[in-house]
């Protein structure tokens, strides 16, 4: 009981604290997935350019994800816009077969739908807007802060004797799977993008490139961007050919190609290096974007693989990475573990080793 209490006035803390809290956490897997560009870049350039040029290096990235989707929609305002007498006339033939049906559409929408509700609807959006170039900026101070400080801390932690040396290796183990996850991420968003594409082009949808950079962007966000990548083009099909039909279609044929790459290709290319239960993964995403909105949604699966690297390194944890891991990690769960044997009385008091470390995947 005391445990549940205090987990649920931590998820509490974390919700109300979530302006601050939220980047923090998104600038320490930036600093994981991002740390081998800076140390490659510190060989050559002085410390300080190296992360300068590193954070300039992200920015790039994550502008060019929002550029993305910000270009692919105004697209598709715009045609809409241009087409607007040929949705009129769509519009009005649905709403007359409705009220045929007995079923008041137009009068439904007259008492709904006025200026206020578009006013609202552009309020929102301009405060999402500003909320993201916020969060943006302050993850990005957060990075360059702590890019600064990553081999001074790993250094101050590890004098602190073998839990500290245990503690560096652990985050070592964490980072290199957190850059597995992003490389195997951006592979499988391209690959989704690419399929996306191809297949607007079969089915005759317009605006079949816009589809396919707006899929590859919001694939980085697991469930919640397919979803959104996936239900847009649907509708986008029902007002271009006017037919429920061809919306069915599409939204089939999107579904197929984002199952096989979110649930078939991309297990098998991350292996048990992220065997992770798919029940997991779902719960930890909207669990997380429920306590920070998008930014958590986008957090909640490193946040779990950190949880589960920190679980399975731990003698009393053990069970947790277990019982979460996908059928990789089940099966790999008879194999020799990261942490050093504890059977000699050498091991059980000194605790792990530079050795064991050097020594471990």
């Amino acid at each position: 009981m005391i445990a549940a209490a205090l987990g649920i006035l931590l998820v509490g803390a974390m919700a109300l604290t979530g302006p601050v809290i939220a980047p923090v956490f998104c600038a320490l897997f930036l600093i994981a997935v991002v740390w081998p560009i800076q140390r490659a870049l510190q060989s050559r350039l002085p410390a300080a350019l190296a992360v300068i040029v590193t954070v300039l290096a992200t920015l790039v990235a994550v502008g060019l994800l929002a550029a993305m989707v910000a270009w692919g929609f105004s697209r598709i305002a715009s045609w809409v816009i241009t087409n607007g007498a040929r949705l009129q006339a769509i519009f009005l033939q649905q709403t007359d077969w409705l009220d045929a049906q007995g079923i008041g559409v137009a009068a439904l929408l007259a008492e709904h739908f006025d200026m206020r509700w578009i006013v609202r609807a552009a309020q929102q959006l301009t405060g999402a807007v500003q909320g993201f170039i916020r969060f943006t900026v302050i993850t990005l101070v957060f990075t360059l802060l702590g890019l600064l400080e990553v081999e001074a801390v790993a250094r101050r932690i590890g004098s602190l004797g073998a839990s500290g040396v245990e503690a560096v290796a652990t985050t070592k183990v964490l980072a290199r799977k957190l850059q597995v996850y992003m490389a195997v991420r951006s592979l499988m968003s391209l690959l989704t993008g690419l399929a996306i594409w191809a297949f607007a082009r079969l089915a005759g949808l317009e605006l079949a490139v816009e589809w396919g950079v707006i899929a590859f962007a919001m694939n980085y966000i697991p469930f919640i961007g397919p979803l959104i990548a996936t239900v847009f083009p649907t509708l986008f099909a029902g007002l271009q050919f006017g037919e429920w039909q061809m919306a069915i279609a599409v939204f089939l044929g999107m579904n197929v190609i984002q199952f096989v790459v979110g649930s078939y290709l991309e297990p098998r290319m991350t292996g048990k290096i992220l065997s992770v239960s798919p029940f997991a993964v779902l719960f930890a995403v909207f669990f997380w974007a429920l306590i920070w909105g998008v930014p958590g949604a986008f957090l909640g699966t490193p946040i779990l693989i950190a949880l589960l690297t920190v679980a399975e390194r731990s003698e009393g944890a053990r069970w947790l990475a277990v019982t979460l891991a996908g059928d990789d990690g089940r099966r790999a769960q008879n194999e020799p573990t990261m942490l050093p044997s504890t059977s000699t009385a050498t091991s059980a008091s000194t605790g792990p080793t530079m050795t064991d470390i050097t020594r471990s995947p």
